[in-house]
């Protein structure tokens, strides 16, 4: 394939809308789509074009990135009634950033070669912020010459893309791992803060602490100025946490492998979200602290429940 003219991105949420600006301020025409009016009319906003259906990205975009929440979405955004597959012709590249089970993505692939179209499973890592700036990392699985050929859609996206073997399904898998540190690392970090709350320390004291010293972490760093700020806008929901560390479990059950600090994490995250915060910031699972100790947390322009 030559030099991608034309690019559609499934799914313009926090990642994908970055994503998709990315790919605009690249040189490369792009086409988003997604279930969200509004999401439709920021895209459109910032220059980029508009379709109703993942069916109207088949008929326009030679590679299409799709950036949904889960696999069965994927399944629907792919193959349901006005799926991608049922219009785009063969040849085409799909790049599937989603976060789902090894197992999703190798049927996935299996059923758009019957097709006679090419995947690479890339889920992402970086959030919004990095996204925007062009800069996501990529954990890339696939035929190199698909991924070969698709090199000018990650130049403008990714500041890195990890080649971690040929064959669909090894980029979900090392995905699943690093999501089990992602989520561990949220957990015990608002743990951590709610606990200098309980005791007395100024939060902010706390994150200068931290950040500054050994028991620092990126998620740490990036998810305690939420708390701070009281803004429960969800950049990443909890509910994404519950998922996710339920990937890892499903995973390491399968091999009798165990996980005991995801599952107590994992338990965090099922309490924020069966308190009613499963649609909040991810940073969010801290409320079950304040919740149990009755801390008081820094108040906000979204503070959420």
């Amino acid at each position: 394939m030559s030099a991608v003219k034309t690019v559609g991105v499934i799914g313009l949420g926090a990642i994908g809308m970055g994503t998709a600006k990315s790919l605009l301020r690249g040189g490369i025409e792009t086409y988003g789509c997604d279930v969200r009016h509004e999401a439709l009319d920021a895209f459109a906003a910032a220059g980029g074009k508009t379709v109703a259906t993942a069916a109207d990205l088949g008929r326009v975009a030679q590679v299409v990135i799709v950036m949904v929440v889960n696999g069965e979405q994927a399944r629907e955004a792919l193959f349901g009634k006005a799926g991608l597959a049922t219009t785009m012709p063969r040849g085409g590249i799909v790049i599937s950033a989603v976060t789902m089970a090894p197992q999703d993505a190798v049927d996935i692939g299996e059923r758009l070669k019957a097709q006679g179209l090419r995947m690479i499973d890339a889920p992402s890592s970086g959030g919004a912020a990095r996204a925007e700036q062009g800069k996501t990392k990529f954990m890339a699985s696939g035929d190199p010459a698909d991924i070969e050929a698709v090199k000018d859609v990650f130049a403008a996206t990714a500041e890195h893309v990890y080649r971690v073997g040929d064959a669909i399904g090894q980029g979900s898998t090392v995905k699943t791992v690093h999501q089990l540190m992602a989520g561990v690392h949220i957990a015990v970090g608002m743990e951590a803060l709610a606990l200098g709350i309980r005791l007395g320390v100024d939060p902010k004291l706390v994150y200068e602490v931290v950040t500054g010293c050994a028991g620092n972490s990126w998620m740490f760093e990036n998810r305690a100025p939420r708390v701070l700020a009281g803004d429960c806008t969800p950049v990443s929901a909890v509910d994404i946490f519950v998922k996710d560390l339920g990937l890892a479990l499903d995973a390491a059950r399968a091999l009798r492998f165990p996980l005991p600090i995801c599952a107590a994490a994992h338990q965090q995250y099922l309490a924020a979200s069966g308190a009613g915060y499963g649609k909040e910031d991810d940073s969010s699972v801290i409320k079950v602290y304040r919740d149990l100790a009755k801390i008081a947390l820094p108040k906000g322009p979204n503070p959420g429940k």
